[in-house]
């Protein structure tokens, strides 16, 4: 159509990736499709971020391991990439804060085509700012890249499971970057949203995605096959299998890691004051 421009948008899925399944590059694909198939945007990058040792989930192994399995699997996609910063940090740092960095990556890219603009001073510029997502909105967001989240059903249903996140980076991930939900069998974003004032105010954001191939690898039945010696083939990656038989990963040991701590949001959130 003449006249008529696409939104960039960079696709980020953050997560534990333990290990990374078929199903969570799967995720790229469908949300490239829909997106695109709508007209308004064309998605020219998908990332995956690994969460860090510090977020302390049950049976969660080393982020080195679980950072080389991801850039293993992604080695024939042309699109999809593997992000390094969020694992390499020594606490756990909320999903909103890591949204932000990426965020911030790709406007000093942009920035970066104009000689005269000093990116690095630009980024920390915007750091400092006291009121990040008014200092945000003034921003070529519209003309601009986007960046949004990529996640599953259960992602979306956990905003509401109490002192899991900030009420406020709900309303900056979903109202200011957006949404792109991955629906599962049994699950209905739909009717999770409208249970929710929050997710209602911000629905023309969350773009919902029906895989219509049903699709259940589950990263925790993965762990509970390698437990058992059992063929995972077909589930992950064949080098990603090849790394986790090297390595010896997954066993009854490495499930029971973090067994008696409280998961790292959990401990922050539980009874503290909002920081």
């Amino acid at each position: 159509m003449d006249g008529h421009t696409t939104t960039k948008v960079v696709l980020l899925s953050c997560g534990s990736f333990n290990p990374i399944t078929n199903m969570h590059l799967r995720m790229f694909e469908l949300a490239r499709d829909h997106l695109e198939d709508t007209g308004q945007y064309r998605v020219v990058k998908g990332i995956i971020s690994p969460v860090g040792d510090g977020y302390k989930k049950k049976g969660l192994i080393e982020a080195f391991h679980r950072l080389e399995m991801a850039r293993l699997s992604t080695e024939n996609s042309d699109w999809i990439t593997v992000d390094s910063w969020e694992s390499l940090q020594p606490e756990w740092v909320e999903t909103s804060k890591v949204i932000r960095h990426h965020y911030d990556q790709l406007l000093a890219a942009e920035k970066s085509n104009d000689d005269d603009v000093d990116t690095v001073n630009y980024v920390k510029k915007r750091r400092v700012e006291e009121n990040y997502l008014n200092e945000l909105s003034h921003h070529t967001k519209k003309d601009g890249p986007h960046l949004m989240l990529l996640c599953g059903a259960d992602v979306l249903e956990s905003f509401g499971v109490p002192n899991l996140w900030k009420q406020e980076d709900i309303a900056e991930i979903v109202g200011f970057y957006g949404l792109v939900c991955i629906t599962r069998s049994g699950s209905d974003p739909n009717k999770f949203i409208h249970k929710s004032d929050m997710l209602w105010k911000y629905r023309k954001n969350i773009h919902v995605v029906h895989e219509w191939v049903t699709n259940e690898i589950s990263a925790t039945h993965v762990r509970q096959s390698l437990r058992r010696g059992r063929s995972v083939r077909y589930l992950l990656p064949d080098n990603v299998v090849n790394y986790t038989q090297e390595h010896g990963l997954y066993s009854a040991e490495s499930e029971q890691k973090n067994a008696d701590v409280v998961l790292a949001p959990l401990l922050r959130y539980s009874g503290a004051s909002s920081s």
